[in-house]
């Protein structure tokens, strides 16, 4: 999964994104609302932590340029915790609203419950036939075994489960599973498809040839 953190606390912003990429998520990074607002229109990202006090642009400004058009679920940080703010972020599109100083727990949480949510999953465990994905845990199951994969596999079995019945095209993956300052792309998928098929059994990843790959 990618997520796009926008916050101009340059101690607060490497924190978040050392902790997303311990987490096995691809960061992307903006230090003002201007550079958040150009990286939310051009890059596929599955959250946007959006800091509300920035330069250039607010939160709120950016909000309110994203939508309706851009519906990818944004979690406003901010330390303003008056009820009219946090009702005002919501009003203009905002999907959930983390008061400073937070528990990263608690974020991590959010973070999964609304990329959740985005592909119409409410429950953590994602359940298809004898596979198991729980996205707590950052896990996988089959038949109730728990299966040793890499970060990237995870990644990327977690993402078709979320899309399941869907085709997603090489390049959705690749805009999804990889950050702007990862260039080893080549044929990585090519490479965790079929390391995941040897693990979970071939029939669990199919291949839709031209188009991508699909979770039935």
């Amino acid at each position: 999964m990618r997520v796009l953190v926008v916050e101009d606390d340059p101690d607060l912003r490497r924190s978040l994104a050392a902790t997303l990429r311990e987490e096995n998520y691809a960061v992307d990074i903006a230090a003002d609302g201007g550079d958040g607002l150009d990286k939310a229109k051009q890059n596929a990202y599955d959250i946007i932590l959006l800091d509300v006090m920035l330069p250039e642009l607010s939160g709120w400004e950016i909000l309110q340029q994203l939508r309706p058009a851009n519906t990818t679920p944004v979690l406003m940080l901010t330390a303003r915790d008056a009820v009219h703010d946090r009702v005002k972020g919501l009003n203009q599109g905002a999907d959930d609203y983390l008061t400073k100083p937070f528990d990263i727990e608690e974020l991590l949480a959010r973070i999964r419950a609304l990329i959740r949510r985005a592909a119409g999953q409410t429950l953590p465990v994602l359940t298809i036939r004898d596979l198991s994905i729980d996205t707590a845990s950052r896990k996988v199951l089959l038949k109730g075994e728990d299966i040793p994969v890499t970060a990237r596999e995870y990644a990327l079995v977690e993402y078709l489960a979320l899309h399941q019945g869907e085709v997603v095209s090489r390049t959705t993956l690749y805009e999804h599973l990889f950050d702007e300052d990862d260039s080893t792309l080549s044929n990585l998928l090519d490479v965790h498809v079929s390391n995941l098929r040897k693990k979970l059994g071939p029939e669990v990843i199919t291949t839709r040839r031209g188009h991508g790959y699909c979770i039935e």
